[in-house]
């Protein structure tokens, strides 16, 4: 029987630059926050690839499911101000 007990398990995300996202780099056990941003700086950026690191415990993580994807991401049609066709750009913007 294993005698050491349970850690949790943590997401980890990296910001490779300055101005840009968080994007997630994967998963490590650790025994608490500060472990698990350790462990982090020690796994994932060994050649200095970033420059903030988030630690994020998995079971704190809420997601929507794909089979209600449907139901959740529904366009709202019915709101037209919601759609940027509505909008008339003046002639300086180029692009948008």
């Amino acid at each position: 029987m294993d005698s050491t007990p349970h850690m949790p398990l943590f997401e980890v995300f990296i910001r490779s630059k300055r101005g840009l996202d968080h994007k997630h780099v994967g998963s490590l056990h650790a025994e608490d926050h500060q472990q698990a941003l350790e462990y982090a700086r020690d796994c994932y950026t060994r050649r200095s690839e970033g420059v903030s690191i988030w630690v994020v415990k998995s079971s704190d993580i809420v997601a929507s499911q794909e089979e209600d994807a449907g139901e959740f991401f529904d366009p709202m049609d019915d709101k037209p101000y919601r759609h940027a066709t509505h909008y008339r750009l003046p002639e300086e913007v180029d692009n948008m």
